[in-house]
């Protein structure tokens, strides 16, 4: 799939948004007044500026409203009803920690919940999809969710559960790794099963549909090589998980602190620009390039 940046930057930012007002919805770090503020302004910055970001791969960004109407059969639209109320209820939670120097649970607890909901609905736009075997997995939203609450855990300064999730979030996204690479041909596709014609014989393109590029080559066919994306893996798990734990083992510091969350951000960045360059959408069967 074409690695756009819009989308990486979406999944990324949104992701390590809601995952920092998970655990302020949970009361961690226990703050209130102007410092609880400041971490509600960098948790919807993150979360809204994904969320924005995801519109400028849209054909028409105008219409994107119209996605909220489908939310009984499109994941899409149930990650627009998560994200919008997680945000809504959350900023209730948030007047109550700033202006009233008070934690309403009931409101915490809520947002917490749709927070962990809206990353899941996100993941499920991708690990539904049968028609890319890579992402067509329970491992997707198990990766992405312990993405997300590993990053929020870093930013809410929550260290020893930062301690436990950035190993869990490495584990998980080694095991997503193995198991994509098999999961095209584990999956059974071939030219001979997408024709229903392969019982009379091996079946091969005669030559390409077209001479010329188009959207599907453009947005579905994208190949990265073997060695650039091993290189890549190397430096989206240094940077993503096992640097960031190095840090936060360090005696405390700001800097130090500072330094863990740049490097995850940049190890997942890294991570998801794989997670979309890597995958391998079945039409490419016809086109001759799986």
């Amino acid at each position: 799939m074409h690695p756009a940046p819009s989308v990486i930057t979406f999944t990324t930012l949104s992701g390590l948004g809601f995952g920092l007002l998970f655990w302020l919805g949970l009361g961690l770090p226990a703050i209130t007044g102007w410092v609880a503020f400041t971490f509600l302004a960098v948790a919807y910055a993150l979360a809204v500026g994904g969320l924005m970001a995801s519109t400028f791969h849209l054909g028409h960004p105008e219409r994107a409203w119209k996605a909220f109407r489908q939310w009984r059969s499109s994941w899409l639209s149930r990650e627009g009803v998560c994200a919008v109320a997680a945000l809504l209820v959350m900023a209730a939670y948030g007047a109550g920690l700033v202006f009233l120097d008070t934690r309403l649970v009931t409101l915490g607890t809520l947002g917490t919940v749709l927070s962990l909901a809206t990353v899941f609905t996100t993941s499920m736009i991708y690990a539904q999809l049968r028609s890319v075997p890579r992402w067509n997995t329970a491992l997707t939203p198990a990766l992405l969710i312990a993405i997300s609450l590993a990053g929020g855990a870093l930013l809410a300064g929550q260290i020893s559960a930062a301690l436990i999730l950035l190993p869990v979030a490495g584990v998980l996204q080694i095991l997503w790794w193995v198991r994509g690479d098999t999961a095209l041909q584990g999956s059974g596709t071939t030219l001979a099963s997408a024709t229903g014609i392969g019982g009379i014989g091996a079946v091969r393109a005669f030559e390409p549909p077209h001479t010329g590029p188009n959207y599907l080559l453009r947005e579905m066919v994208f190949q990265v090589g073997r060695n650039h994306a091993r290189r890549l893996r190397i430096i989206a798990f240094g940077l993503g998980y096992a640097l960031p734990v190095l840090l936060v083992l360090l005696p405390f510091s700001h800097a130090l602190a500072a330094l863990a969350v740049l490097s995850h951000i940049a190890g997942i960045l890294a991570s998801r620009w794989l997670f979309f360059a890597e995958a391998e959408h079945v039409v490419g069967l016809y086109y001759g390039k799986r």
